[in-house]
Formats: structure tokens, sequence, C-alpha cells
């Protein structure tokens, strides 16, 4: 047989199989979502799960969470301590058939975890498989026992080196680079956020993060204590700091309902928004499932009784629908599954069928005792409900003329629009440019087979603070949804978006860089975030970066997109070179315009994503809300990283 017909065979012999250690190394997004930035904080949190099991479990409420000074993590926790006894099947400690091996882990044993958090039970022998080296520290019945690995590998078998009055368990592992090319850098508020998160979700546990890569005012390392004694209340609140309440409480109630732990807390606001937040066993379920729809279901039928018997709706002519009712509302659900059964895209919606009676009981019961013992607070809810209905017919009639006009106009498209030729939307993009002055520069720059441009005249309404119907009625938005081609939603649904029809696959904000392009990306952002999440969700939103300066000598030119790039090239050019600050795309002609920003082989493009659901929710609503004091004191904050226009 030839070498050629030999290389082409497909035989049992052809069949690699992989060890669990070994495939996690080979295929790690299986394992971790991603080998980026979202893939490495996720690691942190595999290990942390670990710890939330023993306090779950009620044996561990202090757990610590230290980035050392070459990105390494170290965790610290006080619980049982990972059992150290050898293994009866595998022959070795229990220790490194944890660390080691794929899927071994108490959290299967239903004696030793009736819940667990996490979605894939991999824990921390996945983290030990994408980490260069990795040390565990158990100290268990008064003695230290300890294990390091390289790459997955044990160095050496589970060992005693001490006694100690300390219970609990410690691991310090270090990413490995081949593994997470992009960066092994950890972002300290990434990880604040859900370490904030988890404090929350699981009252009563102590969660320290500290970050000896940078130090505080007083020269001590930056560190928080994440702590808190009503759990969801709290959370409810620190999500609602930058809007105004309208009812004096939050309601809540925590309990068990078939079997199924329940906890829910909500607050009505004068927002238009609604902000519903799931978890199953610490997991933010972003895609919702059956304890949402319990939630729904219960707040819905709860309300819908007490405001058909309190007689404020007889003057209504038209039926009350379910969004009405969450209008203004800010709510977290949190219900802790033995067997959880997660479907959807991302595998973060619940699927269990028993969860949704459950949580509409729960609710249902919070519901009715609250609006009894609560008179006033339960007439100003129902009134925020009908004002919430009227608002929607009104949104109704004025989305029903953005679909007429689109039908009516030349090609269903607004007029401001010029299109590409390209008929693919997966190869199609579309700038939305700053104002008719830079809107023509691109125009003229701009690759006419893919590239389409969108002049925006001045700065779109600021959806956080408008009612629905303003927002449909807007010119500026209703050209964005006109030639996006995406329809805008049903009466029962307003913010679903049917993708399939979306004409371009990249949609690009393209702002001055400078304050006011700044305020009207994130204008945009926030309308994007509020009325076309699935769009942020499915990768399709990308931000220009313009260049800030040109620097010139003679005949040569290099851009710059900030200051120690601007000086580096300065150097390199020498004396009398020339620099040129761009404040506007209106600045440039259309060939640098395409050079810099709009050529795919040379442009620089920054991809939005949400890392966090929960905190993208907090931020808009404090930068764009109505709120002062919490939006001052987050610029006082962050106002080391802005880049301040002279």
């Amino acid at each position: 047989m030839s070498e050629e017909t030999n290389k082409n065979k497909y035989s049992a012999d052809s069949i690699q199989a992989l060890e669990g250690m070994e495939h996690v190394r080979m295929r790690p997004s299986m394992y971790i979502g991603d080998v980026g930035v979202r893939g490495l904080h996720h690691l942190v949190y595999e290990v942390v799960d670990n710890s939330i099991d023993e306090a779950l479990a009620g044996h561990c409420d202090v757990i610590e969470v230290t980035i050392n000074e070459d990105n390494s993590i170290t965790t610290r926790d006080n619980g049982r301590g990972i059992p150290v006894e050898i293994h009866k099947k595998e022959g070795v400690s229990a220790l490194e058939v944890v660390m080691t091996k794929i899927g071994a882990g108490g959290k299967f044993d239903k004696d030793s975890y009736k819940v667990s958090g996490g979605l894939h039970g991999v824990g921390v022998s996945c983290v030990n498989a994408l980490s260069d080296h990795l040390h565990a520290f158990v100290h268990r019945d008064g003695k230290v026992w300890e294990q390091e690995y390289e790459r997955g590998k044990p160095l050496y078998p589970v060992k005693s080196t001490g006694t100690t009055d300390f219970r609990g368990t410690i691991v310090t592992f270090r990413p490995d680079t081949s593994i997470f090319q992009q960066t092994t850098e950890y972002n300290y508020d990434t990880l604040a956020s859900r370490m904030r998160e988890l404090a929350y979700l699981n009252k009563g546990i102590k969660i320290t993060l500290t970050d000896k890569r940078n130090k505080d005012d007083k020269g001590e390392f930056v560190s928080e204590v994440f702590h808190s004694e009503e759990g969801l209340k709290e959370f409810v609140r620190f999500l609602d700091a930058s809007r105004n309440p309208i009812i004096g409480h939050v309601i809540s109630m925590e309990g068990e309902k078939n079997d199924i732990p329940v906890e829910v807390a909500m607050i009505y606001n004068d927002s238009y928004a609604e902000n519903l937040h799931s978890y199953v066993n610490n997991i933010n379920t972003h895609e919702g499932g059956t304890h949402l729809s319990g939630f729904r279901r219960g707040l819905t039928s709860t309300l819908k009784k007490y405001a058909d018997a309190s007689g404020m709706l007889d003057k209504l002519k038209f039926e009350i629908a379910g969004d009405d009712f969450r209008e203004g509302l800010t709510a977290i659900v949190s219900v802790k599954v033995a067997e959880p059964q997660f479907e959807g895209q991302t595998k973060t919606k619940l699927g269990n069928r028993e969860v949704t009676s459950a949580v509409s009981q729960a609710v249902s019961e919070m519901l009715e005792n609250y609006l009894e013992e609560n008179p006033s607070d339960a007439k100003t809810i129902v009134e925020k409900v009908i004002l919430a209905a009227q608002a929607r017919h009104a949104a109704k009639k004025a989305r029903e003329m953005v679909q007429r006009k689109s039908v009516m106009s030349i090609g269903g498209l607004p007029g401001k629009l010029s299109d590409c030729s390209e008929q693919d939307p997966a190869l199609c993009e579309v700038f939305l440019v700053e104002g008719d002055s830079a809107g023509g520069t691109a125009k003229q720059g701009r690759d006419r087979m893919f590239q389409a441009i969108l002049p925006l005249r001045g700065k779109i309404l600021n959806v956080e603070k408008a009612m629905h119907h303003k927002v449909f009625e807007n010119e500026e938005i209703k050209n964005i949804f006109t030639a996006l081609g995406v329809t805008i939603g049903t009466e029962e649904d307003s913010k679903a978006l049917n993708l399939s029809k979306l004409r371009y696959h990249k949609i690009v904000i393209m702002c001055d860089a400078d304050v006011d392009g700044s305020h009207i990306s994130t204008l945009i952002l926030t309308f994007f975030f509020r009325y076309m999440k699935e769009l942020i969700e499915a990768g399709h939103i990308y931000i220009a970066a313009p260049p800030l300066y040109l620097v010139k000598k003679g005949a040569k030119k290099q851009y710059a997109w900030n200051d120690d790039q601007r000086d580096q090239i300065v150097r390199d050019f020498g004396e009398n070179s020339k620099i040129q600050r761009y404040k506007g795309l209106g600045e440039m002609n259309a060939e640098q315009l395409w050079d810099t920003t709009m050529n795919p082989e040379y442009r620089t493009m920054r991809q939005v994503t949400i890392d966090n659901l929960v905190e993208a929710d907090r931020i808009f609503s404090m930068l764009m809300g109505d709120e002062v004091p919490p939006r001052r004191e987050f610029i006082e904050k962050n106002a080391v990283y802005a880049n301040i226009d002279a």
C-alpha cells in the first residue's frame, strides 16, 4: 500500500482516546467557554464554587480570594477540607482524585452536597489541567496535607507537612500561558462583581478579595470584603441605587416550596424598564427558564386579582397585559435545584418543570401578604400598572407607524441610509455615524460593496428616561430599526427581536473621539442594551476606534490611537515632528478615514459583549438615569482612567 494511501486510511488506529485532563487541555473551550478573558476568570469561579458548596452544606462561612503579584490566584476557605484518605477505587489520595479526575468531587454524592453551584461540575480538576502550576493545601483533622501539580499532573504523592488548628482548603494556581495566549492578567473589577454577587446570593458568607498587584492611598493592598445579612433584599437595593423607588419597602420572601428552596426580592421604581435577574444554584440564568416563568405567572395573577378587586381597572377600555405588571420592576429570583436541567444556546435556561409551580406559589403568597399589609403601596403599584398599559397602547401605535413607514418607503429603508450592494448579511456591515458631515466623509471613503452608512443627527434619545412610545416615535431610533431590518416585537413581548431579518452582521458605532462622541456612543449602547440586547449577546455590536493623532515629519506620517503611541512615534521621527489632534471624524478626509477606521485590514474595532448582565444593568441605570449622587461617585472613582479633552 502506498504512503499516500496510508495517510488517507481511516481505521480504529485513527481514533484518539484522550484521557480527561488531556481532553481539557486539547479542548478547553468545551469546559470553560473560551480561552480569552472570560475563560480566564471562569477558572477562579470554578475554585470558589467548591468553597460555596461547602457553605451551602453549612460547613463554611469565610472565603478569601487573592490575586498575587504574578497573576496567580489563591483561594482559601474554612470548610471541612478536601478528604485526603486513600480512594478505594483509584488507589490514591482523594485529594489527588479531586484534582486530577474530571467529574470527581463530593457534589456528585447526594449525601455530601444536596445542592451544588456551577453548571458543569468540572470543578478544580479542570482548573488544574489549564494551569502550569497548582499547589493545594488541606488543613484537616489537625494536620496539613499538600500536593503540587504541573499542567494537571502531580509532582509527588499527597504528603503531610505539619500540624494545624485551622480547618479548610487553600489552592494557588497560575493559568497556563500556552492555553491563555490572549492574556493571563486578571481584572479586579470583574472578580469583584462576581464575589459581590455570590455574597448577596449566599447571605451570611464573608468573601474577601485582595489584589496584591496594587496598593491604596494608605499603602495597603487593594481589598474588599463582601458580606450580606439580608441577601437578595440588599442585592435589589444595590441594583436600584440609581433609581427612585415608588414603594416603601423591598418585597421579599425566602423558603421552600415542593422541596425547592426559593428566594425572591423585588421593588418597583419610577423607570420604564423591566429588570428581572434569575439564578439557579448561584448561576445567572440570563436566558431565563421555568423559575422566571413561575415568577411572572405568580406576579401577574396575584396583581391582576388585586387590581380587579380594587375597582381601579373599571374605567379602562382594554385588557392589562403581563408586561404592564413588570414595567419599573427590579426583581431577583434565586432557586436551588438538586438536579438542574439546562437548555438554550448557552445552557443557562432552566428546564425543570417542577420549579414553575414552586416559584409561582411562593411569589403569590408573598405578594398577597404584602398587598394586604401595605394598602398604600398596593394602590401605587396598580396606578403604575395602569400607566404602563396606557403607554403600551401608545407604543403599539408608534410601532405600527414604524412598520408602515418601512413598507411604504423605498425598499423599506430610511432615506438617509447609504446601503451596500452585497446581499449576504454575514458579509455586510453598517456604520452608525455621528452627524451628516462625518456621514458624508464615511460615504466617500467606504467600500460600497459591503459597507453601509447611516448618519445620525445629534444625540439620540436617552431611552433610560423615556416611555416606550416616545422611544418608538424618535426619528433617529426609527431609522436604526428600519435600517437593521429586525422586527420590533409583539405586543406581549415588545423587546423580542427576530434576528433572522437582520441585514448586517456587523453594526459599528462610529463617533468622534471626544466627550460628545463618547456620550453619543453611550446613548446608542443604552438603546441597544434596553431594546435590542439580543444583538449584543449575538456579538453584532462594535465600536470603531478612530485615531487621536496624526504625526508627520516631511514625507513620513503615522497615526496614533493613544498618547503613548504618539510619544513613541515622535521619538522615532525625531525633532520638528508635527502633531495633529483629531477632535472629530470630520477633520479626516475620506482616504484617511478609510485607512485608519474602516479598512478591515488595518482598523481597530472593539466588540461589545456582556460579561455580567446584572452589573451592566446597574451601570447603564447609574450613568443614564435620573439619580446624580451614584453617577458622581462612579465618575470620581473612575476619573483616573478617563481621557479628558482639553
